[in-house]
């Protein structure tokens, strides 16, 4: 009995695209090209219930960090005298908890349950600031994040 091998992939690693059949592609198609092929990330802002507020299509090699003020300028929930456009809170994954993030939130007065990732927390402790609040309260409020993958859900049925 013989065994057959995959062959590696060819190409080192960080290598550059050989797909040149068409030009980058626009912006506003929001379609990345990666060593995976074409992809597409949808940034989403949904309500308790699951029902989605706003959301912005990038291609998929955007970082999500990067998208979070984008996303959330996009609110607006008509029906109101003004319209609402900004949330009360918001939690997030870790992938959200740059600095940037967090004084954009801070400026507009929005609270925020977003854990800080295990390396943040460690440079954290070597210097002294304002210490994140992660206590029972906000772990049982991190909890209803799950709300936005029932949103995606929902959307995919």
């Amino acid at each position: 009995m013989s065994i057959s091998m995959a062959r590696p992939c060819p190409g080192s690693q960080g290598d550059p695209s050989n797909y040149k059949k068409s030009g980058p592609e626009p912006p506003d198609h929001a379609i990345g090209r990666s060593r995976g092929g074409l992809t597409t990330k949808i940034h989403l802002v949904c309500v308790g219930k699951a029902r989605a507020l706003a959301f912005v299509l990038t291609g998929g090699q955007v970082a999500d960090t990067s998208m979070f003020t984008c996303v959330l300028d996009e609110i607006h929930i008509p029906g109101r005298e003004p319209a609402r456009t900004r949330p009360d809170r918001v939690l997030a994954n870790k992938g959200y908890p740059s600095k940037k993030n967090r004084a954009w939130l801070r400026e507009r007065g929005v609270k925020a349950t977003i854990p800080e990732r295990d390396d943040q927390t460690a440079h954290r402790r070597k210097r002294p600031g304002r210490p994140i609040d992660s206590g029972d309260d906000q772990r049982e409020r991190y909890k209803g994040r799950n709300v936005v993958e029932r949103c995606f859900n929902f959307v995919k049925q």
